[in-house]
């Protein structure tokens, strides 16, 4: 199995990583490190997490981010990387455009 991040998912990461800047360089990096630890995860686990409007949904074991992905084809496609700390309204239309 591989794992594919879209280009919208990595517009996400970034905008987590400047959010944590503003509180420090070594918590943005540990933020990003996280994040991708547990996108790493999906190569064995990718597929077990319940859904969530067409998406497998799974929560950053480390900050309140969750990571939403499709298995198609034996890839997982990650498509958000969403802070779980939005209005569950804007959190919904963000899946909708993806």
């Amino acid at each position: 199995m591989k794992v594919s991040i879209s280009r919208t998912a990595h517009d996400d990461l970034l905008a987590g990583f400047r959010f944590y800047k503003k509180q420090g360089l070594a918590v943005a990096n540990y933020f990003l490190d996280s994040l991708f630890s547990d996108i790493d995860s999906l190569l064995l686990h990718g597929g077990v997490h319940r859904k969530v409007g067409g998406y497998h949904f799974m929560v950053s074991q480390r900050f309140p981010f969750a990571i939403y992905y499709k298995v198609e084809d034996q890839v997982v496609r990650v498509r958000r990387v969403l802070d779980c700390r939005r209005n569950p309204d804007w959190i919904r239309q963000a899946l909708k455009k993806s």
